[in-house]
């Protein structure tokens, strides 16, 4: 762990001798499936990393597809702009991986927003891979972030992989949110660790403070906040709530997120009568029901880091956790209860944890905020990947010649498959050229980057 971390910190310590050369402003484009109004630690992290991006300077824009009725552009806080394509969701909200007919309007926002960086999140996001390949034959610069964990034996993973193969051949650097994680892509997207930094998750500890008014006198509360899917360990969640809540009478469960898993979870409160003791709430923000608990229950299979955990962590909570991928990497040991994945590991730390808030000896919640507010902090985040982005404006371009090269690397098999798909984007991108040459496509001002000149000179007048 300390060889890795070291290296890690070379690797940062060299793009900061970039950053001190000069200040150099970039025009970003986050690009995932995974974004508002949906839930979960992905868009949150998007969120979160693109405000600090704006605070400092850069122009950022989102591109996700479109949530029922929000499609289009829109704007949220601090003029981020966000593009809501109209594209159907194929699975679990991300879209199908056409790759082709998304070309001519990735090409024209990149373009109308003078994109200088694509920076895409997530290897089940169709789109982030779609953008990668589309800015890799413009020759704009790309940055890619895996926020999980994936094996590999079964169908599903080695197609998944397949893809990242494909997506990382020619993608500038890669971000990590944790070491488990690094080592996984490593072997995964066949890729050189040097390439990779790892940069965690943050929480906003302004949002998520502990709040005793808001909990229960009489009863412990026991929260979950997770998509409800296999890999989040959702039949293990089934399982317990029958018997923890049979042993403890006083428990109250609440469950937020939402997934094909939930039908299981009803079901099960409905075969057992626990609608007493369990709640489910479906999407919601994680902010309004983290401070209703004493005690937050992670379940997950597979798990790169877990933001939730350190938003539990920052209200106060008990952390209960299965000791799987990155999540031994997030908290201290005397700030979580790790358990095997299975029913009895986590019955037994479940109940080890309500022993010691009964006993008084769990950590104050206040305690717990503080820790998390210095540990994790989302303006250092944005810093620490800004460091990335400069490293990655430097790199020199890559000519299609050395793209083609870097592919028939993959195999004799698939390198001509990545080659043949890479040649008919080129060719696209050529004929889209000729269609809608580049300087008919209008160019969109910069008025964030025009704000903050603005606001410079006005306090130099005043000085």
């Amino acid at each position: 762990m300390a060889a890795r971390c070291k290296a890690n910190d070379e690797r940062e310590k060299c793009a900061a001798n970039v950053d001190m050369v000069s200040k150099k402003y970039h025009n970003i484009c986050m690009v995932c499936d995974f974004f508002y109004p949906n839930i979960g630690g992905v868009e949150n992290h998007i969120f979160q990393l693109s405000q600090c991006l704006l605070e400092r300077g850069h122009k950022v824009v989102i591109v996700t597809h479109s949530y029922g009725n929000r499609a289009g552009i829109r704007h949220m806080t601090n003029f981020l702009k966000v593009y809501y394509l109209p594209m159907k969701v194929f699975w679990l909200q991300s879209t199908m991986p056409t790759i082709y007919t998304t070309l001519p309007i990735l090409r024209c926002i990149f373009i109308r927003e003078q994109i200088t960086l694509v920076h895409g999140h997530g290897t089940c996001s169709a789109l982030c891979n779609d953008a990668i390949l589309h800015a890799n034959t413009l020759g704009i610069k790309t940055v890619f972030t895996e926020h999980s964990l994936f094996g590999f034996a079964d169908l599903g993973a080695i197609v998944t992989n397949k893809f990242l193969e494909f997506t990382l051949t020619n993608v500038n650097h890669i971000i990590c949110v944790s070491h488990t994680s690094r080592e996984n892509t490593v072997l995964r997207g066949k890729v050189k660790p040097e390439m990779i930094f790892v940069i965690p998750n943050a929480v906003d500890a302004s949002s998520f403070k502990p709040d005793p008014s808001k909990k229960q006198k009489d009863k412990i509360t026991i929260v979950v906040m997770s998509r409800l899917v296999y890999r989040k360990g959702i039949d293990l969640l089934a399982r317990i709530l029958i018997k923890i809540c049979k042993q403890y009478p006083d428990i109250y469960f609440i469950i937020g997120g939402d997934g094909p898993k939930k039908v299981l979870l009803e079901e099960i409160c409905e075969a057992y009568k626990l609608y007493d003791q369990v709640r489910l709430l479906g999407p919601i923000n994680h902010e309004d029901v983290l401070v209703q608990g004493d005690i937050f229950l992670n379940t997950s299979l597979t798990e790169a880091f877990c933001i939730a955990i350190i938003e539990a962590a920052s209200c106060g909570l008990q952390i209960v956790s299965t000791n799987v991928g990155g999540v031994p990497e997030v908290l201290p040991d005397d700030m979580i209860y790790l358990a095997e994945p299975t029913v009895e590991s986590l019955v037994d730390m479940i109940g080890k944890a309500i022993q010691d808030k009964n006993n008084g000896i769990a950590i104050s919640p206040y305690e717990c905020h503080d820790r998390v507010k210095n540990m994790y902090n989302w303006r250092n985040i944005a810093k620490r990947t800004e460091k990335v982005y400069n490293l990655t404006s430097v790199m020199p371009h890559s000519d299609i010649y050395e793209r083609m090269e870097r592919y028939l690397t993959r195999g004799p098999v698939a390198g001509l498959i990545f080659c043949f798909i890479a040649l008919i984007n080129c060719l696209l991108l050529w004929l889209l050229e000729w269609i809608r040459p580049q300087e008919n496509i209008d160019i969109v001002p910069n008025y964030q980057r025009w704000k903050n000149i603005n606001k410079k000179s006005k306090t130099s007048q005043i000085e």
